[in-house]
């Protein structure tokens, strides 16, 4: 499977919503797909993986235009250059490119095969609805994601070599990101949803390569992605992988 072809195919899915990103994943055997309404954001898929010592991978299928704008679904084509992404239309002016959180879904189609846990949100841009409506309604799978996983990793930072735990990591956690990518964490603000997921055990994010995010200037450094896919990849490829737990 190449990484690159897999990355700009879901880039060129539509911004404005998030069904064909669900559809592609309900291909995979064991989902669990959960939604409140057909018109609402509260919604999400699941799958646990195989592997006894796992991680859960989260990304979140909406993008920051698919609520806010009125945007019109137009036909977007993926301009490339020096290894840059962008999005234009057929008269060459720029788009919205939704690699946020295009850009990490794609890692977690790529990851799909890796033994560990994949969880797609829905709503993250607008208030973290899809992981909210997990957590606090369907305590079920909220219980066993914090029961069966080491810890969780969210692809949906910009940037390209930095990471974030906000409130949902311990120093021991960090110490053992920073040692394992050699990427820094620039502060501790914001929040995305492993805010919410992270109940007993730790949390990161991520940087996927994007940059000027929820804008036209939109763009995806495809070295950054890159890298980033395969730092994770050579992490969860370690069938040892410690428990970091969250202080009670």
């Amino acid at each position: 499977m190449n990484e690159i072809n897999e990355l700009k195919r879901f880039l060129n899915f539509p911004i404005s919503s998030t069904q064909e990103i669900f559809n592609e994943f309900k291909t995979i055997n064991g989902h669990i797909f959960m939604e409140k309404s057909k018109d609402g954001k509260e919604r999400f898929l699941y799958i646990e993986g195989k592997r006894e010592n796992k991680v859960l991978l989260v990304a979140h299928a909406d993008t920051y235009f698919d609520m806010f704008y009125d945007y019109p679904q137009k036909t977007h084509k993926l301009l490339e250059h020096s290894n840059v992404l962008k999005a234009i239309d057929e008269n060459g002016e720029a788009q919205l490119l939704g690699a946020d959180d295009r850009a990490g879904v794609a890692m977690l189609w790529l990851l799909k095969d890796s033994g560990h846990s994949l969880l797609i949100t829905d709503g993250e841009e607008h208030g973290r609805i899809g992981s909210r409506w997990l957590i606090y309604e369907n305590k079920h799978i909220a219980k066993r994601i914090n029961q069966v996983h080491q810890f969780i990793i969210q692809l949906d930072r910009c940037n390209g070599k930095d990471f974030k735990c906000y409130d949902v990591g311990t120093d021991e956690f960090r110490d053992f990101i920073k040692e394992r990518t050699n990427y820094s964490e620039p502060d501790l603000y914001s929040y995305t949803d492993i805010c919410t997921l992270c109940t007993d055990i730790c949390g990161v994010n991520f940087s996927v390569g994007y940059d000027y995010e929820h804008s036209k200037s939109e763009m995806l450094n495809i070295d950054e992605w890159l890298n980033t896919f395969n730092v994770v990849r050579e992490l969860l490829r370690d069938e040892h992988l410690p428990k970091y737990h969250l202080p009670k």
